[in-house]
């Protein structure tokens, strides 16, 4: 995991406190990023998606696929 979990809660919660639900990503950094700031890529699977986000600039929204679309994509990569 990359550092502090990003919590968020559930579409099926209210906001008068109804029941609510929070779950969290568990981000992975590539083993090819370096701790000296190097090209960082994190990843969170999830039961239906696979997100990937950029890890110095966690301000902008992570990209979310079909799992069978990041394993082509890691298939690929791999050649």
């Amino acid at each position: 995991m990359s550092g502090t979990l990003q919590w968020f809660k559930s579409s099926y919660s209210d906001a008068s406190g109804g029941a609510c639900v929070e779950v969290a990503y568990d981000w992975h950094k590539s083993s090819y990023s370096d701790d000296s700031g190097g090209a960082c890529v994190e990843v969170a699977a999830c039961a239906h998606a696979v997100h990937v986000r950029d890890s110095k600039d966690l301000a902008v929204p992570s990209l979310a696929l079909a799992p069978s679309a990041w394993a082509d994509f890691t298939t690929w990569a791999a050649r």
